[in-house]
């Protein structure tokens, strides 16, 4: 395959979401590498598991749904719904007005984030986050 044929496809490729884009993919591995996803993966720089899933839904006629909604990590609040409370309990036996009194409303907490942590660990009986492997 030749340099501008390549670049023009890949840009169209840039251009489509989801099953479209695997549709596409899939037709391209079929018309220049017979339907190879190894071949098609290192000529074209794109996801093995891509370029298989859209020769998988390609073949049987069955397109899959994508559910993004659904990945990633959860957030805390979710997870955890006393934390905040459990937070703020903690934050106000370190908290005090402004030293220089020039604002009235202005506090400050002095506890710092990692001793935050500990606090909750401690007293409030969390637990030490597992690590991921990116942490490791």
């Amino acid at each position: 395959m030749d340099i501008e044929k390549k670049e023009l496809i890949q840009e169209a490729v840039k251009r489509l979401k989801g099953h479209q884009r695997r549709e596409y993919i899939a037709q391209i591995s079929l018309d220049y590498f017979h339907g190879n996803s190894r071949k098609t993966e290192r000529e074209m720089g794109w996801g093995r598991t891509c370029i298989q899933k859209g020769l998988r839904e390609k073949a049987i006629g069955i397109r899959c749904i994508d559910n993004y909604r659904a990945s990633g990590r959860k957030r805390t609040e979710d997870e955890l719904p006393t934390l905040s409370e459990d937070i703020k309990l903690l934050a106000d036996r370190q908290t005090q007005a402004d030293p220089s009194m020039k604002s009235g409303s202005l506090t400050y907490t002095r506890i710092t984030a990692k001793a935050m942590r500990e606090a909750l660990i401690k007293e409030k009986g969390y637990r030490e986050p597992r690590k991921t492997s990116s942490e490791k």
